[in-house]
């Protein structure tokens, strides 16, 4: 009865919590990043500047911090005309969709994902991101429901409580 109990109370937590399992990146990592891409910036590869800057992006969309995150975003979208590979055009699919789940704009990271994966349609990574980002639409679904179901309730309680005043 109690790892029943057990299993109840972490599986609410885990709803609420939105676990995932896209890595998180520290402020360490975007610092070395933006090191990397200022020293690239002084050379004459363009091919390491390229490299450079999406390893950044990666770090930035994979951030806690929002407005890393949006950096991230700001980054990838400037650069996904000039993907010169459908490989290329396919990671920055997928790290722009990764950086609008964690803003919470799922919607757009559903469209995101959806077009990396008519790119590479077994890619695992995509699909698990694509996974996640429909759980989180239907949980957003499920405590708006609930929301509305307890605003409803309150509403209904409010009236019947004056009503019975009246009386």
């Amino acid at each position: 009865m109690e790892a029943k109990l057990g299993k109840f109370f972490e599986s609410v937590g885990s709803f609420f919590g939105g676990g995932d399992q896209i890595p998180w990146c520290d402020r360490d990592v975007i610092a070395g990043c933006e090191r990397e891409v200022a020293d690239a910036a002084k050379g004459d590869s363009e091919e390491l500047k390229s490299e450079s800057i999406m390893r950044l992006s990666w770090a930035l969309v994979h951030s806690r911090q929002p407005e890393d995150v949006q950096r991230g975003i700001a980054m990838l979208e400037a650069s996904l005309a000039n993907s010169s590979s459908p490989l290329q055009q396919r990671e920055k699919l997928y790290l722009l969709a990764v950086g609008y789940h964690r803003t919470g704009e799922n919607s757009r990271s559903r469209q995101l994902v959806e077009q990396c994966l008519e790119i590479a349609p077994d890619w695992r990574q995509a699909l698990a991101l694509k996974k996640a980002v429909e759980d989180r639409i239907a949980k957003d679904g499920v405590i708006g429901i609930g929301i509305t179901a307890t605003a409803v309730g309150l509403i209904a309680g409010g009236i019947a409580a004056a009503l019975a005043r009246k009386k």
